[in-house]
């Protein structure tokens, strides 16, 4: 699974106001309920009990939460860059401000971890997170993710 199946600038928050990292899942998964006409507190619930085996925050100021959904269909992601960063309780113990959301059916086994490969092999990147850090447009973050996924793919 390629990031421009997962994002376009509907799926993009930038400047994400956040003061913790309960809040932040909150606000995500309640963005991701609008996109997904699910109920909010069905995705914070299984994104927490996933952040309960272990932060999902996977160091050099990135997380990645994740959960598998009973009632969703398809992989879904949802990228945000948060205003200032917050302690996720992160691998590295460093703050995170990058915050990648994967949604998944609960069924899907493989195309789940693929998905998380893939993000997570972009976020290693840290000519990556220096150009997200420094821009300001959606469109310019799904660029940098989405081109960039594209030319590791290739």
């Amino acid at each position: 699974m390629a990031l421009p199946d997962l994002l376009s600038a509907d799926t993009v928050l930038g400047s994400l106001s956040a003061t913790n990292r309960k809040q932040a899942l909150q606000i995500l998964s309640e963005a991701a309920a609008a996109k997904l006409d699910l109920d909010s507190r069905i995705i914070f619930d299984a994104v927490m009990e996933r952040e309960r085996l272990g932060s999902t925050g996977v160091g050099d100021g990135v997380a990645i939460p994740h959960a598998r959904l009973e009632g969703l269909d398809h992989v879904f992601g949802l990228f945000a860059k948060l205003k200032s960063p917050i302690d996720f309780d992160a691998i590295d113990g460093r703050p995170v401000d990058l915050v990648f959301l994967l949604l998944a059916p609960e069924t899907s086994g493989a195309e789940h971890l693929k998905a998380l490969a893939r993000i997570s092999r972009v976020f290693r990147r840290e000519d990556i997170r220096s150009h997200l850090r420094a821009t300001e447009a959606r469109d310019g973050m799904v660029a940098i993710l989405t081109l960039q996924d594209e030319s590791d793919a290739a």
